[in-house]
């Protein structure tokens, strides 16, 4: 027997991926239940009863984003020899999944925030958490870096991690507003020549 509210045929991950394109595109705030249920050939009804809200359909889209999406550019990071080379990967890997013809152009938990005064604070905590989670990882890759003896350890690791989590931020915003890819594996190389600089500095912020 089929679950009540749902069509025999529901497939989550289908329904998922037409949400994700959705959100994607127009954000949190600018996606409205209609939208969704033509989308995801749904009627709102069987959304809520899969889902249980808009907000808990927006999180388990923001993690099935991560898994498809997330891979390309911090998957494995442990492969290479030098913190340096992970970081030049992560900011081109960016530059190439931003900019991709075959999704939306940039990164989906920088772009779909609603406005901060808006209702819906769970969402935002939500992106906001993921977006330090890139900070974390970097932090932690350039810990190790340190522990390793590729970086000094005079080198404030957390001005690091801002200064490079902050050039992928915009990167995904740039490609929004119609940046090439050529024109962001530029801006990856120009942040890359500040690595010797912020290796050698230990100013602490305040």
């Amino acid at each position: 027997m089929a679950t009540r509210g749902r069509p025999p045929a529901f497939d989550r991950d289908d329904a998922l991926d037409k949400a994700l394109g959705l959100f994607w595109e127009r954000g949190y705030d600018n996606t409205s239940m209609a939208d969704l249920s033509t989308a995801m050939e749904l009627r709102p009804p069987s959304i809520y009863a899969a889902f249980g809200s808009k907000e808990s359909l927006f999180d388990e889209v923001i993690a099935h984003y991560s898994k498809l999406h997330g891979t390309e550019i911090w998957g494995n990071l442990e492969r290479f020899k030098h913190p340096k080379d992970a970081t030049h990967h992560v900011l081109v890997a960016s530059a190439n999944a931003f900019t991709s013809d075959d999704t939306p152009r940039g990164c989906l938990i920088v772009l779909a925030a609603p406005q901060e005064n808006s209702n819906h604070a769970t969402v935002n905590q939500t992106l906001r958490g993921h977006r330090r989670k890139v900070t974390e990882t970097l932090r932690n890759l350039y810990a190790e870096g340190q522990r390793r003896g590729h970086i000094p350890s005079i080198a404030n690791i957390d001005t690091m991690a801002a200064y490079y989590a902050t050039v992928q931020h915009g990167m995904s915003i740039q490609a929004r507003d119609g940046a090439t890819r050529t024109d962001l594996i530029a801006v990856a190389d120009a942040a890359m020549t500040t690595w010797p600089n912020l290796i050698s500095s230990s100013q602490t912020r305040r």
